[in-house]
């Protein structure tokens, strides 16, 4: 009893420190490069490193955490969260909030299905699946709320598309390669170097 209380203290304790580290981020310079449009967010960086180092359900803590830091950028913090926000809370709230969740827990689950038969290209694939889940949830969520609204529609004519998918595409384009790029190289030499600290390898 004593052990499992003592390993439910030390999880409580990393998933505050990694919770704390997201909200640092998200208000200071590190966690998002502003755009004309979509911020680059490095975010999805200690999500992913939660993920792997916390499992499925402290990826989706993390990832919640990111969430609710994205919404409260659409409290006059980011042009284009403020917008959407003036549009449609709730749907907003949806927007920032459910993909960020789901992206924590799907990258949790993607390194415990690895993890023994690719072991350090588990903590590689995972790192990487984070950014890309998180602009697949993002910018479905975007298109299914938003798509038809007056605000996104200018952008699909000043971007030249014709269709969702082209939308998301010309609008993601290379800040989400950045994104991805970003997270895979930091997040997979982060979270392979705790879990050999913390004796996870």
């Amino acid at each position: 009893m004593n052990n499992q209380h003592a390993a439910r203290t030390k999880f409580m304790v990393e998933l505050a420190l990694m919770v704390a580290i997201i909200f640092v981020m998200a208000f200071t310079p590190l966690g998002y490069f502003q755009t004309m449009g979509l911020s680059i967010t490095f975010l999805t960086v200690p999500v992913a490193v939660g993920a792997i180092i916390l499992g499925p359900k402290g990826g989706a803590i993390c990832g919640l955490a990111f969430g609710i830091t994205s919404f409260m950028q659409c409290f006059g913090m980011g042009a284009f969260g403020t917008m959407l926000f003036s549009i449609n809370p709730l749907g907003t709230a949806f927007v920032c909030i459910v993909p960020r969740l789901l992206e924590g827990l799907l990258c949790g689950l993607i390194f415990q299905a690895l993890k023994k038969s690719m072991k350090n290209g588990a903590y590689l694939v995972a790192s990487l699946s984070c950014p890309l889940l998180n602009t697949l949830f993002f910018m479905t969520s975007l298109v299914v709320v938003f798509y038809n609204t007056e605000y996104i529609q200018g952008f699909v004519s000043a971007l030249g598309v014709s269709n969702p998918f082209t939308f998301v595409v010309a609008f993601v384009g290379v800040q989400g390669l950045i994104e991805a790029v970003v997270c895979f190289v930091l997040a997979g030499a982060i979270s392979r170097t705790l879990g050999a600290a913390l004796h996870r390898a």
